[in-house]
């Protein structure tokens, strides 16, 4: 059968066509749904953090590796330093960076995978407690409605404590409380929470309650250990757990009578309302039930018509943000590489100006400057002498011509008053001073009489 170039008005009809962004929008969209947030664990290469103070780092095993990142609306509430090699167990929402289409992770949460060994430990000593039946909800005790008196056993000075008191003065201001001051972490929390829990009995409280803030699972490790567990479901009085954040689960949460999300929802779960109060609330309760229903209906289809067109403004931020990291990089080492080239082009004028460097033109400048004055010396040198022989010359011409010459040979020469040289009787007057000039000095004279020669 013949190839066909061209598809049929009836074989194109309800085909759709997608760009390269929708389909990255969509891939991401079904991991994200279908995945959503894993634990995994690896080993951590390739770290980076770029000016943005993002975490960029790739997970690896023998078999595979996945990129990750964290953003530092997170990573800056992380005690944990990575480093390249470290084994690392990873809390994070599987995702696909739109713009290179590339699987990642979304970090929220980084430990070194040695706290595995720690919840391996966890898990086989909640096994253990459970074969028991330590952890059987049929051996949970109730908790009193109308509590006078309740203990608390925790650190004074923690924020947990703080937390209790002030559900309490706004919830039940008439409660009597007895706090027990414990270390709640460190090598003392155990045996101060071991004989905390052996004074309970004796201060006459209706219930206790166990609990710390949030932290890592090295934090919390003295609420996972089999003695305090043991002590916990051994105490007669009904105890409350609440053991850091939601997201933390001790063992003490599995053995107490009641488990608590946070110290402030164990203050109000141990804690009535007034009748009062419990009337007003159950109506309003039920009006907000009915409202709520509503109200949610109507948002569920309102958000089932948007939630196609719309995209969460979280995710598209972070997109963003690693794509303006991933131009930053590439920026970089484009700077990097004209830094080089400019470097280059920097030896090579710098071997250029070497080659014309002006210091051997000024050297042979010098050396022809030195020949031009030794040859003007000569000249000048040959220059004097002939003026010196010329002087003289001049000189001796000058004696044989000077009056001084005639003089020496016995004629005197006479001046009047001013100096003037006298030639003739006509110049002279009777009575007048002359001078005559002798050979060996001068003669004051006084004119007499003149007579003229005729």
């Amino acid at each position: 059968m013949p190839t066909r170039d061209f598809l049929s008005p009836s074989e194109t009809e309800g085909r759709r066509v997608h760009s390269p962004t929708e389909l990255a929008r969509r891939a991401r969209l079904l991991i994200e749904d279908g995945l959503g947030t894993v634990w995994i664990e690896g080993e951590l290469s390739n770290f980076r953090v770029p000016g943005s103070g993002h975490w960029y780092f790739t997970l690896k095993d023998d078999g595979a590796q996945i990129r990750a990142a964290m953003f530092v609306n997170r990573n800056r509430f992380m005690r944990l330093k990575p480093r390249e090699g470290m084994q690392v167990l990873v809390r994070g929402k599987v995702t696909l960076y739109e713009a290179r289409s590339d699987f990642q992770i979304i970090a929220e949460h980084i430990e070194e995978a040695g706290e595995g060994a720690l919840r391996r430990a966890y898990e086989e000593l909640l096994k253990k407690l459970a074969a028991e039946g330590l952890t059987d909800s049929a051996r949970k005790r109730p908790l009193p409605k109308l509590p006078a008196k309740i203990a608390v056993i925790t650190s004074a000075s923690g924020a947990a404590l703080q937390d209790i008191l002030s559900v309490w003065r706004r919830r039940y201001p008439l409660l009597e409380v007895i706090v027990l001051d414990v270390a709640v972490q460190g090598p003392g929390a155990e045996p101060q929470i071991l004989e905390a829990l052996t004074k309970v009995p004796a201060l006459g409280v209706d219930l206790a309650i166990l609990t710390r803030g949030g932290g890592s699972l090295e934090d919390l490790w003295a609420f996972n250990l089999e003695t305090v567990a043991r002590a916990v479901a051994a105490c007669p009085v009904p105890i409350i757990s609440a053991i850091g954040h939601e997201i933390d689960t001790a063992i003490t949460d599995h053995v107490a009578d009641l488990r608590a999300p946070t110290p402030s929802a164990a203050a109000e779960l141990c804690t009535p309302h007034r009748a009062e109060l419990a009337r007003e609330i159950h109506v309003r309760l039920l009006r907000l039930e009915s409202t709520a229903r509503r109200f949610i209906q109507d948002l569920r289809l309102r958000v089932q018509l948007v939630t196609a067109r719309l995209i969460s403004p979280t995710a598209q931020l972070q997109q963003w943000m690693q794509r303006a990291d991933d131009l930053n990089h590439r920026a970089d080492v484009a700077m990097r590489h004209r830094l080089i080239a400019a470097q280059r082009e920097l030896v090579v004028l710098e071997s250029a100006l070497r080659r014309n460097h002006p210091a051997g033109r000024i050297h042979a400048a010098h050396e022809r400057l030195a020949i031009l004055g030794e040859r003007m010396h000569a000249r000048i040198q040959i220059r004097l002498q002939n003026a010196s022989s010329r002087v003289l010359g001049l000189d001796r011409t000058l004696n044989a011509l000077s009056p001084l010459n005639t003089v020496g040979r016995g004629y005197a020469i006479l001046a009047d008053a001013s100096g003037n040289a006298v030639s003739s009787v006509a110049g002279l007057t009777s009575g007048q001073e002359v001078s005559a000039r002798l050979s060996d000095g001068t003669a004051l004279l006084t004119v007499e009489s003149t007579r003229p020669e005729r």
